[in-house]
């Protein structure tokens, strides 16, 4: 099988909640491709007929389809085994979807079989390197001779690739450095691709377990995950351990113990799986859970009540405590239980022992979704279609914020355009849809700050989310200055996605975070934690500088399908681990409440 390994492009797991996907993970064919792999077989398939200077629609079709693909919540492979058509995906066909299903089927495909018998090992290789696209790995071929990775490594060092046009000195410097760099393992995978091979795993050994967590970073809803770890309760570890192997998924057996062992999914992932009785359940928990540095400080507290608290639970002497359940492991040191997402050593403990710890928003908090696009931009339902969705997920209310004109790639919206929108929405409203349509715009950000929209079309919305989508290169002052008088128009409600980071792929852009903060408090403006899992901004030491300087935080999808509402669950597991409780976010007020937070700027 091609895995999610081919490719470093952002469909990958090498880019990188408890159940993420709407399907069930007991739909989920076992052995079958997950949507990673099937993304990342598109994009290597692209790029290998782009070094071909193959028919560029070609290529778009198939980049395309990775992007939809990768970006679905449910599982395609649920999805066929539901009898869903998958041509009826956006930017699909029937072509594709059957490659999809030879995907899913095999692992692979006629093309790209096909388009691996022409290209060399060592080309594909290339495409793995920071800075290297189709179109440079086949310059370096063409001009250099290049083929293979020791042979770029020669030619840098020649000096022969600074000859060519667009290597510059910045991405030499990259090559050089990942060339010369000591591997760096496994790497670490995205939360919500990661979910996509852990939570099938997951729900096949709770068939023969008592109980399973998937436990680690990834409990902890850590943005990114490395290995996956889970903890198992059984009696019977040996019936576990065997059903644990012979995983369809499983490429490669590391090791295997009677309650311990490792395996290597074909995905490239590895998994470690502990077994464990019934009362060490919850310290096990606790003990893989994580993360090191807050089980070293509750390991402290147990020395110093003159107890010894492991994996297997809590033990005074030889007298067992506690350890069936992590509350009890907690209540042993006397502490309340803490929750996983929390435990980082930042604080917890100390807010624990002195009954402060927050009581974190959780996904049946949310009343709304306050950022979502259309096809009358570049989202792929109809505003019909989008919501209905919402209406569906017993949403108060939605907002609609297409992109603004500047956003040419998206197809912006200009005055004109909007306005009917704006026309559009309130005819629907006046059909009662059962659920409120809020207007809006996703309105960039300009170089100096102005915004890409006049106050007065501005001024007929119910909100108005403003965003930087260029020259993320200004420097600290520029790029905080540019923010903050953003923010200072009078119709601005939100700031969406405020890092501008897209993780893997885009560091966040330098700004001074506090300050801008400080002036959303001061303008009574609110702050976006954007649920995309590319996303996943802000940061969230960013959201609990938010929470104490009192500025609200809206939890949105941004999505551009119905099926990205699913997303809303990353984006509370992030608000969650930045501390913030139900009375922190905006979008759990009711309408009644969010309306007069949403007009007391600019609007009467």
């Amino acid at each position: 099988m091609k895995t999610a390994r081919a490719t470093t492009r952002k469909a990958t797991i090498r880019d990188g909640a408890p159940r993420p996907h709407k399907t069930q993970a007991g739909d989920f064919p076992l052995g079958a491709a997950h949507n990673a792999d099937i993304a990342a077989a598109f994009e290597e398939t692209a790029d290998l007929l782009e070094i071909e200077n193959a028919n560029q629609f070609r290529v778009r079709a198939y980049r395309n389809a990775a992007r939809v693909v990768g970006g679905l919540p449910s599982e395609v492979a649920s999805m066929m085994a539901r009898g869903e058509d998958l041509a009826e995906l956006p930017g699909i066909g029937k072509d594709l979807a059957g490659k999809i299903a030879e995907l899913v089927k095999t692992g692979d495909t006629a093309v790209l079989k096909e388009l691996h018998k022409h290209a060399s090992r060592g080309l594909v290789e290339l495409l793995r390197l920071p800075g290297l696209g189709p179109k440079r790995v086949r310059l370096l071929h063409e001009e250099l001779g290049v083929e293979t990775v020791p042979q770029l490594h020669r030619a840098l060092k020649d000096g022969r690739v600074a000859r060519l046009a667009g290597f510059g000195p910045a991405i030499e410097a990259r090559l050089l450095q990942a060339l010369e760099a000591k591997p760096a393992g496994t790497g670490r995978v995205k939360l919500a691709v990661a979910a996509q091979y852990a939570e099938p795993l997951a729900e096949y050994l709770r068939q023969a377990a008592d109980g399973v967590t998937i436990a680690g970073s990834y409990r902890r809803a850590r943005e990114t995950v490395g290995d996956i770890d889970i903890v198992a309760k059984s009696t019977d570890p040996a019936s576990v351990m065997e059903r644990f192997v012979r995983f369809p998924e499983v490429a490669r057996v590391v090791s295997r113990g009677p309650t311990r062992s490792t395996v290597i999914l074909r995905s490239g992932l590895q998994v470690d799986l502990r077994v464990v009785a019934p009362e060490s359940y919850g310290a096990a928990q606790v003990y893989f859970t994580g993360s090191k540095a807050h089980n070293i400080a509750i390991r402290r507290i147990g020395q110093g009540r003159d107890v010894k608290i492991n994996e297997y639970g809590v033990f005074r002497g030889e007298r067992r405590l506690a350890g069936e359940t992590e509350e009890s492991v907690y209540r042993a040191v006397g502490l309340p239980l803490i929750a996983p997402e929390l435990r980082e050593d930042n604080g917890e403990i100390e807010a624990a022992r002195s009954g402060s710890l927050p009581s974190l928003v959780e996904v049946k908090d949310l009343r709304g979704d306050l950022h979502a696009h259309t096809t009358a931009t570049d989202g792929r339902n109809s505003l019909r279609e989008m919501v209905e969705a919402a209406r569906a997920r017993g949403y108060e209310y939605v907002a609609i914020t297409e992109h603004s004109r500047h956003l040419t790639v998206a197809h912006g919206l200009d005055p004109a355009r909007l306005a009917r929108q704006i026309d559009q929405i309130a005819a629907l409203n006046r059909r009662r849809p059962g659920i409120r349509v809020l207007t809006g715009i996703e309105v960039d950000i300009l170089d100096d700050g102005s915004l890409d929209l006049p106050d007065t079309i501005l001024s007929r919305l119910d909100l108005v989310v403003a965003a930087v989508h260029s020259r993320f290169n200004l420097s600290r002052a520029q790029q905080t200055a540019r923010i903050v008088r953003g923010l200072e128009n009078p119709y601005v409600t939100i700031l969406a996605h405020p890092s501008g980071r897209l993780i893997g792929e885009r560091e966040p852009y330098d700004v001074d975070m506090a300050q801008v903060l400080k002036k959303a408090g001061e303008l009574g403006c609110f702050v976006e934690v954007n649920a995309h899992p590319d996303r996943l901004d802000l940061l969230d030491t960013q959201c609990r500088m938010a929470k104490e300087l009192g500025v609200l935080v809206s939890i949105n999808t941004d999505a551009h399908s119905t099926t990205d509402y699913d997303n809303m669950r990353f984006g509370v597991a992030q608000a969650r681990r930045g501390w913030l409780g139900k009375q922190d976010v905006l979008n759990t007020r009711p309408l009644s409440r969010l309306l007069p937070l949403l007009k007391r700027r600019g609007k009467t």
